[in-house]
């Protein structure tokens, strides 16, 4: 495809208009570096959970539920006034991904550059969300109740 018919094509385009809005909940994903399946190593898998789990690197922000796939990650976010979305990703992904670094010995591209997010209406059911984002793990084939699948978690359950 001639990308210069499309000049808002790629990831630049998804940034242009991005907002970011105090105690607007968000629904965000980013993926591994080239899309590999980094995360079915179990052991890469408990690292990076533990490390975007932990509720020091979302500071004032909150984690409201997520799920890590194989080879990415969904979450659904409240955003707070002390940063944009933007700057809590980059911290998000930096942390995790050092610590996924060091439990591998180095070298490891972890996330792919940028990540994809929907700012979620007033009237959108959370909950809701929460319950399509814990059951990709059923629908992608890798277990048949979420209950079986590890590396997830939400704040109604």
């Amino acid at each position: 495809m001639d990308s210069s018919l499309f000049p808002n094509h790629g990831a630049s385009a998804l940034r242009r208009g991005r907002r970011s809005e105090a105690g607007r909940s968000y629904l965000v994903t980013f993926t591994c570096h080239d899309r590999i399946q980094l995360f079915g190593d179990i052991d890469l898998a408990i690292v990076a959970a533990r490390a975007l789990a932990d509720i020091r690197l979302w500071r004032k922000s909150r984690l409201l539920c997520w799920v890590l796939m194989p080879d990415h990650w969904h979450g659904l976010v409240e955003l707070a006034d002390v940063e944009t979305l933007s700057m809590l990703v980059a911290r998000v992904k930096s942390v995790s991904a050092a610590a996924v670094n060091l439990a591998a010995g180095g070298g490891v591209s972890v996330w792919a550059s940028g990540f994809h997010d929907r700012a979620m209406r007033r009237d959108d059911d959370l909950v809701g969300t929460a319950r399509y984002i814990v059951g990709n793990p059923i629908r992608a084939g890798l277990c048949e109740r979420v209950g079986d699948y590890p590396f997830w978690d939400a704040m109604w359950l």
